[in-house]
């Protein structure tokens, strides 16, 4: 096993560990710090030209955002809670647009919405 595999590995366990012991509002604090991630490595893949990768990372972020928008609670949310998924639909178009226009500004504008929405959810106390 090399270097990076047994990192990648050992990164895999301490996340699952997370995972298991997190509370409900921790789980969406990793998923918006997932989404934002695989954004910013997108970029990067876009940036050197490694369009396979940068699809699958987009497609990762997508998905992350889906999450996001499952977890809501449409019926209890009402207005916050609606206006949050009009939000993240946006935003997957937005990601889907940036992948098939190779354009960093707009996972630039996905991010920064995603930044913004996790700065307000990190100001929730648990």
């Amino acid at each position: 096993m090399n270097a990076m595999a047994a990192l990648r590995q050992y990164q895999n366990v301490g996340v699952q560990a997370q995972l298991h012991e997190a509370s409900p509002h921790r789980l969406i604090q990793m998923l918006m710090e997932g989404g934002l991630s695989r954004i910013a490595q997108a970029r990067g893949a876009m940036q050197r030209g490694q369009m396979a990768e940068k699809g699958q990372l987009i497609g990762k972020a997508v998905a992350i955002i889906g999450g996001l928008r499952d977890g809501l609670n449409l019926e209890a949310g009402g207005d916050y809670a609606e206006r949050l998924n009009a939000l993240y639909i946006y935003m997957g178009r937005r990601l889907l647009e940036a992948n098939r226009q190779n354009d960093e500004h707009m996972l630039d504008e996905v991010a920064n919405l995603l930044r913004s929405i996790k700065e307000g959810w990190d100001g929730i106390p648990q």
